[in-house]
């Protein structure tokens, strides 16, 4: 009778299955940490670059704001009206009357006796004030005329007599009657109300050229700008 078949020959190694188990007993199983380790070390290193990288590159917000707010401003520009130039002021019309400065033209004991001339005479601020209104006060008084046109308002201060004549001098354009009628008229509007004021001959004569502007709109001297002085007119007898 045959007997129960028998085993291997060869001996059995103490342990091997569980070797086998842990996967440790071929080549091939003690490879797969190490590799493990090697796609870890390279993840990190990708990471590593990426994320600079990625630092680098990412848009500002301050730039991405700038940009966006100049796209808004260009399009609410281009759809806004312009806005339209406010139309020039037109120059104002130059003046029609202008005046010169007051010039001392002679003072002395009486309307007969008159050496002293110019600087020689003192001022007499009332009376060349008074004057000056008066012609800038009645315009009207000039001579109508279509050109521009002068005429030089002499003014006598008689102290004894407390008396005041306007006649008009040689140095303007316009004399005869046209000229002795605009003296007469500037003559009645001169208002003095104190005839006490400091001075040191009786008698006095001091003129202004007023220049007047034509109906043709004839332009008057620039403004800073002094017309011709009185040469010095003859004074007529006043006694």
């Amino acid at each position: 009778m045959a007997g129960p078949p028998s085993r291997s020959s060869m001996p059995s190694v103490p342990g091997e299955p569980r070797i086998r188990r842990l996967g440790l007993g071929s080549s091939s199983g003690g490879d797969r940490p190490l590799r493990a380790q090697v796609v870890v070390g390279l993840v990190c290193v990708a990471v590593l670059i990426a994320v600079p990288l990625y630092l680098l590159r990412k848009p500002s917000f301050k730039g991405s704001a700038e940009a966006a707010s100049a796209s808004a401003s260009a399009s609410n520009g281009a759809g806004a009206p312009r806005a339209q130039p406010a139309p020039a002021t037109p120059p104002a019309p130059p003046p029609r009357l202008t005046l010169g400065p007051v010039q001392k033209v002679r003072c002395g004991a009486s309307a007969a006796a008159t050496p002293n001339e110019g600087t020689l005479c003192d001022t007499l601020p009332p009376f060349e004030e008074a004057l000056k209104q008066a012609i800038l006060g009645n315009e009207g008084c000039a001579p109508k005329s279509k050109l521009k046109g002068s005429i030089n308002y002499v003014l006598t201060v008689d102290f004894a007599r407390k008396k005041l004549h306007i006649f008009p001098g040689a140095s303007g354009d316009w004399r005869g009657k046209q000229a002795r009628r605009a003296t007469s008229c500037v003559e009645a509007a001169v208002k003095v109300a104190d005839w006490n004021v400091p001075h040191q001959y009786r008698f006095y004569a001091i003129a202004v050229l007023a220049t007047y502007a034509g109906a043709q709109g004839e332009p008057l001297p620039a403004a800073g700008t002094t017309p011709a002085a009185p040469s010095g007119p003859a004074l007529p007898n006043f006694e």
